[in-house]
């Protein structure tokens, strides 16, 4: 359920209403490749600092047994921020990027120590088919708010609005209390496994950053953990930025915003079936074999966009998208969650969303370049921009051969001599 309740930051906040609205209200005025850059500087400000706290943080939560008051702690900022975007003024961009950047804070922050509790919630061999039901009710969640948001945009009188500018301000209420209300049920009913007995305070503090040093010591004996998060790395950009820049691609190949926005909704709500069927292939084929089958399909996908002319075709190639996008990410958390030591599992996945918060940093400036490079050539920014989509393969490719040399019973057995000498 925690899944259902932010995704709904996710698709309507971060994807949908925020970057245009940011442009069009709270930048009014500005130059468009300020506002970009204004934007831009947002994203990369919440990312890096999630990034360069994750591992600390998830350390100490397990040492203080307090994964679930840290989730509390992150999505309450996420809930109380998202609320405050409502009031803020047309024009006021500063506050509407402070406020962004601590929602998006209490977002990602909030994800580390969800993911650590897929360790207390299900046993290894269910842990595929939690993890992918977990992303398929957060497509649908996330879908059906965003659905009822773009509604209220499109037909604001409908709602008694005065216009799509209301609506939009309202959607950031709608938001918060989707996610607060669609919150409780993990916060009165997981119990959090104590291992150990709790340190609290200064000590967990002491006792988290003591650990997490230990960790950095023994990464030359955990080379197929690393190996995996360099691979994970890899084809997640390459997810992260076909995600991010596939909006922009459909403008540049001339397709209209609408079309754009009812992609979207076709890859939420295909998402939330095919997440929950990946859980499931996981399990009777193993998770490597899924996520290869995820890769091969996104390999597809790339090679297939530059020759899309209609918007036909890219309803179809969301609806593609949709099939794997869940699946990979679902399998990639419980492939992982089953290497991990379940007693320092914030820890661990602390990591793991620190590579998750600094992927799609190469893809899309990579495919930029690309784009730019062929318009130097003298072809048309059309065709550059087909091209350059192509160039994502690279990633997904290179993620690929990667992966194929993980062995997660290496992994485990490295971690095992790792915290047991004697092992």
């Amino acid at each position: 359920m925690y899944d259902w309740a932010n995704s709904a930051f996710a698709t309507t906040v971060m994807a949908g209403f925020f970057p245009v609205f940011f442009k069009q209200f709270w930048s009014v005025g500005a130059d468009p490749t300020l506002s970009t850059a204004r934007l831009g500087l947002a994203n990369s400000l919440a990312g890096i600092a999630v990034a360069l706290c994750a591992p600390v943080l998830g350390a100490i939560a397990d040492k203080g047994s307090s994964r679930k008051k840290f989730l509390l702690f992150f999505a309450f900022m996420g809930v109380v921020m998202t609320l405050a975007l409502y009031p803020v003024s047309k024009g006021d961009w500063t506050s509407a990027v402070l406020l962004y950047v601590f929602a998006t804070i209490g977002f990602a922050g909030g994800n580390i120590f969800y993911d650590a509790l897929i360790v207390a919630v299900a046993p290894e061999r269910k842990m595929d088919v939690v993890s992918a039901l977990g992303f398929s009710l957060g497509y649908l969640g996330g879908g059906i708010l965003f659905a009822l948001n773009v509604w209220m945009t499109l037909s604001p009188a409908t709602f008694g609005f005065a216009g799509p500018g209301e609506a939009v301000r309202f959607s950031f209420l709608t938001v918060g209390i989707w996610w607060a209300a669609f919150s409780i049920p993990l916060f009165l009913f997981v119990r959090e496994p104590r291992g150990m007995k709790p340190a609290s305070g200064l000590s967990a503090i002491r006792a988290g950053f003591i650990e997490l040093k230990n960790t950095f010591q023994n990464v030359r004996s955990l080379k197929t953990l690393f190996l995996f998060l360099l691979a994970y790395w890899l084809y997640i950009d390459g997810v992260d930025t076909i995600i991010r820049m596939a909006v922009d691609y459909g403008i540049s190949i001339g397709l209209e915003s609408n079309d754009l926005i009812v992609a979207l909704l076709i890859t939420q709500f295909v998402g939330f079936p095919s997440a929950i069927g990946f859980g499931f292939l996981g399990d009777r084929i193993g998770a490597k074999r899924a996520i290869f089958a995820a890769i091969a399909v996104y390999l597809l996908v790339t090679v297939w966009a530059p020759f899309m002319q209609t918007s036909r075709e890219f309803y179809i190639m969301a609806m593609t998208v949709g099939l794997v996008q869940g699946g990979i990410q679902a399998l990639s958390r419980s492939f992982y969650a089953k290497i991990i030591p379940a007693e320092k599992s914030a820890e661990y996945f602390g990591f793991y969303n620190m590579i998750g918060k600094f992927s799609a940093i190469i893809g899309p400036g990579f495919m930029g370049g690309v784009g730019l490079a062929v318009r130097s050539m003298g072809y048309s920014s059309n065709t550059a921009s087909r091209i350059s989509i192509t160039a994502v393969s690279l990633f997904f490719l290179a993620g690929g051969v990667l992966l194929f040399f993980v062995n997660q019973e290496r992994g485990r057995r490295e971690l095992q001599n790792t915290s047991d000498p004697k092992a």
